[in-house]
């Protein structure tokens, strides 16, 4: 049966993830190391699991509003305006989906007719341009490197606007390079999304992962508030990766387009996760510090490690990877993450997995324990020896 022919032309193209398939080859393999996969190793904060269940034990087991709970909402406007000095309205501009992955989902299907533009700037998270592409529209990627330390300017982003343009896509802190676009740098893309009319999509889901120098958020900056929307979550920061709680803010209106998508294909997040949220905003800060500590000293040394082996590494001011260029090994990406993992079993991403910008780099993720970094890092040594 062909199969093929009762698929989605939409879906035939659009490519699968590059991130993948070394985990599936790495869950195979015994005493493997991995710095690929984006997850902090530390557990969900003990009261934040304690929420989880004390909602559940109270019959917490029921929809709530499609937007999320109100006191969970809340107390996000809370921590925007505690943070930012942004202030949203709980009831209209505020929106809990299934993580962010659900967010982006939703920013882009309210926003995006078919055929329209987004400029996304690369190396960048896997999913942003095949969801632009299950929306229908058409990501104009916008390449940056090492020499400019991955930082996108204005005008890398005006030569590729047209008549077509109508979203801008920011990440920062950004995955795979850890970089952290500067308040000045930011403020050149504002006035140029004001000057062509954009809307721009923020994903700041590391905005408490940043080290040595400051997250600036982009609805904050002089005229952003109205045309910008922000996509954030407790993933990262709490470690809540398997809740799966995020939200958005932004413009009412905008929020409401969202929030219509949202309640045919979500309904609602789940509950008791947003209890556990709730907590996460409550209790959860000296658990943030005490990781983002952590996060620092296992940044330092996979950063210093990489550099003393050669493998050239632009220091990653947010989030938690390494982004090291490999091409003095004379190995494609792909080829340098599969040997690494096949002869000394350390699994990282090939760099072209985050678009055409990243060919030649890997990324490595210091979410695990410094030990193993440390242990990670011989291992390397070894391979980078013995392959010149």
């Amino acid at each position: 049966m062909d199969y093929q022919h009762f698929t989605s032309r939409l879906v035939q193209n659009i490519p699968p993830s590059g991130i993948r398939r070394f985990f599936d080859i790495a869950a195979t393999m015994e005493d493997v190391i991995s710095l690929g996969i984006g997850e902090p190793d530390f557990d969900t904060p003990a009261p934040i699991i304690q929420a989880g269940i004390e909602a559940l034990e109270r019959g917490a087991t029921h929809y709530t509003s499609n937007s999320g709970l109100i006191e969970l909402r809340r107390a996000i406007a809370n921590q925007m305006d505690k943070l930012y000095g942004q202030t949203y309205n709980p009831a209209s501009e505020i929106l809990v989906t299934v993580g962010v992955s659900e967010a982006l989902y939703l920013a882009m299907a309210a926003l995006l007719d078919v055929g329209d533009e987004i400029i996304i700037p690369e190396p960048c998270f896997v999913s942003y341009a095949p969801t632009a592409m299950l929306v229908g529209a058409v990501p104009v990627m916008v390449p940056t490197s090492a020499a400019s330390g991955f930082q996108v300017t204005a005008a890398d982003i005006a030569e590729r606007i047209t008549p077509k343009t109508k979203c801008l896509f920011v990440a920062s802190p950004n995955n795979p390079t850890g970089t952290v676009l500067s308040r000045d740098r930011l403020n050149e893309i504002a006035a140029l999304a004001k000057k062509h009319n954009l809307v721009v999509i923020s994903d700041e889901i590391y905005d408490r992962l940043v080290y040595g120098t400051e997250h600036t958020c982009f609805a904050s900056l002089p005229g952003m508030y109205k045309r910008t929307v922000v996509l954030q979550g407790f993933s990262k920061a709490y470690a809540m990766t398997g809740w799966r709680v995020g939200y958005i803010v932004g413009p009412g209106e905008l929020i409401e387009s969202m929030r219509k998508v949202h309640q045919y294909l979500i309904m609602s997040a789940p509950t008791a996760s947003q209890w556990a949220a709730l907590k996460a905003l409550e209790v959860g800060e000296p658990f943030v510090q005490e990781m983002h500590a952590e996060y620092d000293r296992r940044r330092r040394l996979i950063v210093s490690g990489l550099n003393s082996l050669g493998l050239n590494c632009v220091e990653p001011q947010g989030a938690f990877y390494a982004f090291p260029c490999i091409s003095k090994t004379d190995m494609d990406d792909t080829t340098f993450a599969e040997k690494l993992l096949e002869e000394e079993h350390v699994a990282v991403v090939p760099g072209s997995a985050f678009g055409a910008s990243g060919v030649g780099y890997v990324r490595m993720s210091y979410a695990t324990a410094y030990e193993k970094i440390e242990i990670a890092l011989e291992r390397i040594a070894r391979f980078a020896q013995r392959h010149g």
